[in-house]
């Protein structure tokens, strides 16, 4: 279906891109505004496919797609101006700013430092408050559907969180009579009877600002087969005897079902407690000169082993497509075929179906803004605009290709052009079934009409497969039924200015509160980490003590952590192959004990909660905290280079130190060399 999606909350002036989906490159569309507030005058082209929509009032707009499918409705909820999250970014042209920029630890040109901004909300908006946040929880009750919203002011507003609103709009795709919905402050019921087979509630909290949307979904399902291929059953001749019909009839005399509650926006199950483990291809197994196996991939399986047995359950390798001359992979020439000096399709899944041996995910580093400029469709289109791709690109006045921060050998894709989109649902399509989830590359800078595309069209065939995004500073609006996890840019650069010194190490329970202050929903999920492929390497930048300290951060904050290839083993490189045979033994030691007791502490897990206690140090560089799930454990962390003493105001704990299994007790308090983790009594 070409339906353009989910209805979308946003503020008056905020641009929203609409586009259809599943789209046919040869076939016409066009958009009407069919309904809108009295005092709008808002229209849309006609004769585009994909357009900018600027609501102009304040109110509900209906929207109309005329495809070849037929035509397709899409409600806007456009609120006063005032409510529009602040800095936040509109998903339109999907670009957030400085995402990505490489400059030292990350820092954007001009920025001092401290906890990031999200791009969503990290300033305060009016009122002293800034954005709030939403979680629906569906159930069945008797012969209702119930939606029931839990809303939470900003954690710096002086909003009551009774007075607080909460606005539901049912999905335009689903088959609903609108007249049965009763909604009530922030409730919603619908009869079971005026539902068809399914029906998606979206709902946001709105005060000083709107809220980040949830959504609930409740799918029937047909009873006893649980096929859910469809509502009625028809009976058999005894049954429908039983139930007083005619046996001869053969028509259906009841209809009898059940609704699964789908709670859309929630992370995969699998993915909530894993460890994260990224692989530099052309690197990780050795220096490719010196490689005895027949493939880097085959080689890269001979590490497989090591890696299960260090506790890493999920792999994120980064590209492996056809690409330019660029090791790492990101200027891609060819979307649908692996790179010759790694393998070959065949030699590719062989090391998936390895890995899933061993029990561990696959994630497909997925790159979708820009193309190589050695791909063939740039070199036909650059400097002829006769070509059949010239309108596959975005092109400066120059005539050089749009790109970001002056990258000189990509080029951007026109998402305007539904060529360019079929060509990469098409790719999506073709790596989908070879991975567990993807890992989206600058995803910040493609637009969000596409990665909620992306994400039903993967989501129908596998609820559980994983969608991570790489979005620097992170945006909390990506949440909204595009990505399942995201990375933890905020913590990322807190512990690096811990690391060097330039912060005292309380501010990264500064940065954990920061999820919350930009208006990430409490079920969003994070990825933890410290360095990656384009960072310097944290022992670098910050030394041994430090770098063990922040190891201790990653397994101990709320979150799924990830280790960059060589991070267990003091590499100190970024892109070097790893240096197997001259691993550091005390970091190696140290992350297989961190691993195991996360993997033994359920509290230290994504269903752990983290708490603030009081506690008294004499190290600017050392930081306690609690978290907790039934039992409760408190955590230190110390990034300096001497031990630091720590006493605990209001709790007692056992001093013995779960990572070490020593006692850490001395006559003036806890002793932590840099992370260690305790039992309370």
């Amino acid at each position: 279906m070409q339906h353009p999606g989910p209805p979308r909350f946003v503020a008056v002036g905020e641009s929203v891109q609409l586009a259809p989906r599943d789209p046919d490159p040869e076939a016409t569309y066009s958009w009407r505004v069919r309904s809108a507030p009295a005092a709008s005058t808002a229209e849309l082209p006609d004769d585009e496919p994909v357009v900018e929509f600027v609501p102009d009032a304040a109110g509900t707009f209906g929207l109309e797609l005329d495809a070849p499918d037929g035509i397709h409705r899409l409600t806007i909820r456009a609120f006063p101006g005032e409510l529009a999250p602040a800095d936040r970014v509109s998903g339109g042209s999907g670009v957030s700013g400085w995402s990505g920029f490489q400059s030292g630890s990350g820092r954007r040109p001009g920025e001092s430092g401290g906890v990031s901004g999200s791009g969503s909300g990290a300033r305060s908006g009016s009122g002293g408050g800034g954005r709030p946040r939403i979680q629906l929880r569906g159930s069945v009750e008797g012969s209702k559907l119930v939606v029931r919203a839990d809303p939470q002011p900003h954690p710096d507003s002086d909003v009551d969180r009774e007075e607080m609103a909460v606005e539901f709009l049912v999905d335009d795709r689903d088959d609903v009579d609108e007249s049965e919905i009763d909604t009530e402050g922030w409730e919603l019921r619908i009869p079971t009877a005026a539902v068809g087979d399914r029906v998606r509630i979206h709902g946001v909290a709105v005060a000083e600002a709107y809220s980040v949307p949830d959504t609930i979904e409740f799918c029937r399902e047909v009873v006893p087969d649980g096929s859910g291929e469809g509502r009625a059953i028809t009976l058999s001749s005894e049954s429908q005897a039983a139930e007083g019909a005619d046996a001869d009839s053969g028509t259906v005399v009841e209809e009898r079902h059940a609704f699964d509650v789908v709670r859309p926006n929630d992370p995969p199950e699998w993915a909530k407690d894993v460890t994260l483990y990224e692989i530099y291809v052309r690197g990780f197994a050795g220096d490719p000169a010196e490689i005895e196996s027949e493939t880097v991939f085959e080689a890269i399986e001979e590490r497989l082993d090591y890696l299960a047995d260090l506790g890493v359950d999920c792999l994120w390798l980064t590209p492996v497509l056809e690409n330019d001359h660029a090791p790492h992979g990101y200027n891609i020439t060819d979307f649908f075929s692996i790179a010759e000096d790694l393998g070959d399709r065949e030699d590719y899944e062989q090391f998936v179906a390895a890995a899933h041996d061993r029990g561990m995910k696959v994630l497909f580093d997925l790159v979708l803004n820009h193309s190589a400029r050695d791909h063939p469709f740039f070199q036909d289109a650059y400097g002829n605009p006769d070509s059949e791709y010239y309108d596959w690109y975005d092109w400066q006045d120059s005539g050089e290709p749009e790109t970001y921060f002056d990258w000189e050998y990509i080029a951007n894709w026109n998402f305007a052009n539904l060529s360019v989109r079929r060509h990469l649902l098409d790719a999506v399509d073709t790596w989908f079934e070879v991975a567990d989830g993807f890992r989206c590359d600058m995803a910040w800078a493609v637009p969000d009409t596409f990665w909620r595309e992306l994400r039903e069209r993967v989501k129908s065939r596998d609820s559980e497969f994983l969608l991570l995004d790489e979005t620097i500073p992170y945006v909390a609006d990506f949440h909204d039924g595009m990505f399942d996890m995201h990375f933890d840019t905020t913590l990322y650069f807190t512990l690096r200015q811990v690391g060097r010194g330039d912060a005292p190490a309380e501010a990264i329970l500064d940065a954990i509160d920061q999820r919350a202050g930009v208006g990430f929903p409490p079920h969003a999920a994070f990825m933890l980490y410290i360095e990656n492929h384009d960072e310097t390497r944290y022992v670098v930048e910050c030394g041994d003590e430090a770098a063990m300290a922040a190891a201790g951060a990653l397994v101990t904050l709320p979150g799924v952590p990830m280790l960059y290839g060589g991070q267990e083993l003091g590499q100190r490189g970024r892109r070097d192959a790893l240096a197997w045979d001259h691993a550091r033994e005390e970091f190696s030691d140290h992350y297989e004990r961190l691993l195991d007791v996360r993997s033994e502490i359920p509290a230290l897990g994504y269903e752990g909660t983290l708490e603030r206690i009081d506690y008294e140090t004499d190290a600017d560089g050392a930081v306690a905290f609690a978290r907790e799930l039934d039992d409760t454990y408190v955590c230190v962390l110390n990034f300096e280079a001497d031990p630091a003493t720590v006493t605990l105001d209001d709790r007692d704990v056992d001093a013995t130190d779960l990572i070490t299994g020593e006692s850490r007790a001395t006559a003036a308090g806890l002793e932590v060399d840099d992370v260690a983790v305790f039992r309370a009594k």
